[in-house]
């Protein structure tokens, strides 16, 4: 069973859920109406307007279970209490609708001989997400005391993420991108740089290189919102590469983004120990960047 605390007021229940499980609107609906969700233990319908502090309880489909898949991924760092991974693209870190089997954690399970179990029946060991298209470095908790620490660390931003993309348009050496991120009214499926019902959302760059009209670009991001790299690039107008959701079709036919997760610095939940984690550049990049 997933639990959730609404930290939101005054929105309905359907649209709010949108953000933080794997399933369409319709999809919600469906289980709203079945019982499968409630909220403060009563069953209510797909309209309720939340309150904050409201407790949302969503009973997973008892049929389908999690299994260990052979899934293809590079591990750079283990020991008894996490690994540093590194995910391919067009990978899915973890079971939503329409997508259960063939994800990360079924290759996680494979991989190692315990997770930590985290506040998700169908998400052992992850303590963070990346898109199915954004590929690179992620930290898996084994177990559950590292999972709690690792999950604080990034709560409290003491986890230094560093991406490298390939962006359309030449940009500026270096820069701070501060706009806050929300949902899109427009689509409720995306994000959008908006004042209303958002969060401060705050990356910054640095040009690495550029060659013809687009740019290589390293990006610290110092908040985690959905979508953030994206978004904050496309507002820019500098869409990343690739990316059809937030840019637009370009001419060389890319339709996944060019957006890697390069570095990871942070401490040793357990040990406090300093660690830091540098992944390769992925060869779609050095294919594209050798067109020119």
């Amino acid at each position: 069973m997933k639990i959730i605390k609404s930290k939101e007021d005054n929105i309905r229940l359907d649209i709010y859920l949108l953000d933080k499980v794997e399933f369409s609107r319709s999809q919600i609906k469906k289980k709203i109406l079945s019982g499968q969700i409630k909220v403060n233990d009563k069953t209510i319908k797909a309209g309720y307007n939340l309150s904050l502090g409201d407790i949302i309880t969503i009973e997973e489909d008892e049929e389908k279970m999690l299994k260990p898949q052979k899934i293809d991924f590079k591990i750079l760092y283990e020991d008894e209490n996490l690994a540093v991974i590194s995910k391919p693209q067009n990978l899915i870190v973890h079971p939503g609708a329409g997508n259960f089997d063939s994800t990360l954690v079924s290759g996680l399970m494979y991989k190692f001989n315990h997770l930590a179990k985290g506040s998700d029946s169908l998400r052992p060991g992850i303590v963070h997400r990346l898109d199915k298209d954004t590929s690179g470095l992620m930290v898996i908790a084994k177990t559950d005391l590292a999972y709690s620490n690792l999950v604080n660390a990034f709560k409290n931003h003491e986890v230094k993420k560093t991406y490298l993309a390939i962006v359309e348009g030449k940009i500026n050496s270096s820069g701070i991108i501060n706009k806050p991120i929300g949902r899109s009214v427009k689509n409720r499926k995306t994000m959008t740089v908006t004042d209303k019902n958002s969060k401060e959302a705050l990356s910054t760059y640095k040009l690495l290189k550029t060659f013809s009209n687009y740019s290589l670009v390293e990006i610290n991001i110092l908040t985690g919102r959905t979508h953030q790299i994206r978004v904050h690039f496309s507002y820019i107008k500098h869409p990343v590469l690739g990316d059809l959701t937030y840019g637009h079709r370009n001419k060389f036919n890319i339709d996944k983004q060019m957006l890697h997760s390069y570095k990871l610095e942070f401490k040793h939940p357990i040990t406090g120990e300093s660690l830091s984690f540098k992944d390769e550049i992925p060869i779609r990049f050095k294919k594209f960047i050798s067109r020119f």
